[in-house]
């Protein structure tokens, strides 16, 4: 009787540990939301204003975002973030101001972990970038930004619901900047974003 006893108890404790692990696979059906902070790296070489070279500094912003999963290894992600406000400078001619960038990002996430038993759950993902420029300098206007966007990263699981994230990104941004309703320069920023957050799951 004993011996059953321990084996009943082995075997209900084994199937407790596999309905919890179950709980932190991704399946179809899953929707999430995330926030989090992210420093966005523009490089050097930005574009031009007229003949001089524009550089765009790098800047740092809170994101956000939500997705949806239709398959156990396949989803959709909608992110976006506060204004990224970048500061300005030509060569010659030094500091010309900042501009506001705000992306807004559709994409398509692969999960190769999906539907396993496991707290760590990398995606990569792809899709269309979309960027509204603001604020410019006086006199200067900057264009809508259409291109793509990739992405790789990583979600962590704390417990069933609540993951820490973590991502870089890649995204092809391209515009034409504007003044008195001619094209004085373009702007071309092709921003590598690193960020990290909290990734909440339903």
């Amino acid at each position: 009787m004993t011996k059953i006893k321990l084996i009943s108890a082995a075997v209900i404790s084994a199937a407790a540990i596999m309905v919890s692990q179950a709980a932190l696979a991704y399946e179809a059906g899953d929707t999430f939301v995330r926030i989090g902070v992210a420093q966005t790296n523009t490089g050097s070489g930005n574009g031009h204003v007229g003949d001089s070279s524009l550089n765009v500094q790098s800047a740092r912003g809170v994101t956000f975002g939500a997705g949806y999963l239709f398959t156990d290894n396949v989803g959709i992600e909608l992110n976006s973030s506060e204004k990224f406000e970048h500061d300005m400078n030509t060569h010659p001619g030094g500091g010309i101001g900042s501009v506001d960038r705000m992306p807004i990002n559709l994409l398509v996430n692969y999960y190769p972990m999906g539907g396993m038993d496991s707290r760590v759950q990398p995606y990569v993902g792809a899709g269309l970038n979309y960027t509204r420029f603001s604020g410019e300098p006086e006199g200067l206007s900057v264009d809508k930004s259409y291109g793509i966007i990739g992405q790789a990263g990583v979600d962590l699981a704390v417990t069933q619901n609540i993951m820490l994230n973590g991502y870089v990104s890649y995204a092809d941004v391209s515009a034409d900047i504007d003044s008195g309703g001619a094209t004085i320069g373009k702007v071309d920023i092709d921003p590598v974003t690193i960020g990290g957050g909290v990734t909440y799951r339903f």
